[in-house]
């Protein structure tokens, strides 16, 4: 019976653990450490900041559609973040997609809610010959693609450094080999890839001070929207963690009454035996 008992107690604690244990994992790798940030949906008790995430798929929209694909969403997904069903029609409504009619002939159509969220380029192969060769990741998982992944996400949006003005010492710092270049179409970001030939991207920097102008006029300076695209992203690769956070709480509230019950019991049945 202790055993049980020390078994509920020891398992409340693993709720949390992937956010404990992420920044060692990321701390212990190369390059710079990742910018320190705080997230709501972090902890066993965390949850989604809707106004952030909303401020967050504006971002995407309005930036990051025209090259990343986010193949796992359909727009009626963003009624869970608080969007209202004429809102969410009017958003599919602006986008054109490929479908089929009833006499099988394909045609174009303003996007429904029912539709995944249109892609940006008909293939891969596509996507690659319009990015230099290196197609844009989908990002319906992007936080997952590594550990810490809101941090890294988070701090990649801010990483990007003029190559140009760099001292050598700067340079050195990085690790950088003495024969290191940044090619034509490549940038220089700080938390990609760190190494003596990393740190090269191919995406130009997506965000700046107040590249996106915000509908419900939050402040839009580059740590905010970095900050609400995570969010949403986030959103995105876990729309149930809420629902899964809840639910592992109570089950381990359950276990430690059933615990407490099963050793008065056992208590009670073996009073007399001594």
């Amino acid at each position: 019976m202790r055993k049980l008992i020390a078994t509920g107690a020891f398992l409340l604690p693993l709720l949390a653990a992937p956010a404990a244990i992420a920044p060692a994992l990321a701390e212990g790798g190369h390059g710079p450490a990742l910018l320190p940030a705080k997230f709501s949906f972090e902890g066993p008790f965390g949850t989604y900041d809707r106004a952030a995430a909303q401020r967050g798929f504006q971002i995407y929209k309005d930036v990051c559609a025209a090259c990343h694909s986010m193949s796992l969403l359909s727009y009626r997904n963003l009624m869970d973040l608080g969007l209202s069903e004429a809102a969410v029609k009017g958003i599919a409504a602006d986008v054109t997609v490929q479908d089929v009619n009833d006499k099988g002939e394909q045609i174009e159509r303003p996007g429904k809610p029912s539709d995944h969220f249109r892609k940006p380029f008909p293939n891969e192969a596509a996507a690659a010959a319009a990015n230099g060769g290196a197609a844009p990741p989908d990002l319906s998982l992007i936080v997952k693609a590594r550990p810490d992944g809101a941090r890294y996400v988070f701090s990649l949006l801010q990483g990007y450094v003029e190559f140009d003005k760099l001292s050598d010492q700067e340079k050195a710092a990085f690790g950088l080999a003495k024969d290191y270049k940044l090619e034509d179409g490549k940038h220089f970001n700080k938390y990609f890839h760190p190494g003596e030939q990393g740190y090269k991207i191919g995406m130009a920097p997506p965000l700046a001070d107040g590249a996106v102008t915000y509908i419900d006029g939050t402040k839009n300076d580059l740590p905010t929207m970095a900050r609400d695209v995570v969010t949403f992203l986030a959103w995105a690769a876990e729309p149930k963690m809420e629902d899964r956070k809840r639910t592992g709480v109570r089950v381990i509230l359950f276990m430690l009454i059933f615990a407490g019950l099963m050793y008065a019991v056992k208590r009670k049945v073996w009073a007399d035996a001594h």
